[in-house]
């Protein structure tokens, strides 16, 4: 039953579900701007303003507040929506370079990531200062071991599990913008590769 009132909810709302009561969701105006902004872009329609990214996509990061849009089900339409953004990047740019120098380009990216994950567990990125909290070293190396098997081919891991990895935090802990890029960099070589 609270199933088909949710449903109801998303019918009167928008485009997704709103979060269940008690629950923090995506500020839907921020939600449905975005999506109309990707919308353009995607139909190339809008001209003269700033076309949404694959990367732009991957890095968003909504507003919360009471009756918004269910997170869980707007998280799954980014990466979805990401996904085609990437593949049509993807086309664009091997027209531009051709497919040798996009391949080319995507083994470095690749040596660049195995260079980082070939540091030694608890000095692959910079720590926070001695006042300043980061992600936990122990979860993030224990996480890059997993990125290294998949790159070894003894483990899988999707880009949903990618994205969706959360890491404590810790005193002197991993400098969090370095790891999150390095995890940009990761489900772009997912989406190259697939």
């Amino acid at each position: 039953m609270s199933g088909a009132a949710t449903t109801a909810s998303a019918g009167e709302h928008g485009a997704f579900p709103v979060a269940e009561r008690g629950r923090l969701g995506y500020q839907v105006d921020a939600v449905d701007a975005f999506l109309e902004r990707a919308r353009h872009t995607y139909d190339e329609a809008q001209s003269g303003s700033t076309p949404v990214t694959a990367a732009e996509i991957r890095q968003l990061a909504f507003p919360l507040k009471k009756r918004g849009y269910s997170a869980r089900f707007v998280d799954a339409a980014m990466d979805r929506l990401e996904e085609v953004f990437y593949e049509r990047e993807r086309r664009t740019r091997m027209q531009q370079i051709g497919d040798d120098a996009w391949w080319a380009e995507v083994g470095q990216l690749l040596r660049e990531v195995r260079g980082r994950l070939d540091r030694p567990r608890g000095k692959r990125f910079q720590l926070r200062g001695v006042f300043a909290s980061g992600y936990r070293r122990s979860q993030v190396d224990a996480f890059l071991d997993r990125v290294s098997a998949m790159f070894a081919g003894t483990d899988q891991l999707t880009t949903v599990e990618v994205r969706g990895v959360v890491f404590h935090s810790q005193w002197r802990g991993y400098n969090e913008d370095q790891v999150d890029a390095l995890l940009d960099s990761v489900i772009e070589l997912l989406l190259a590769t697939r």
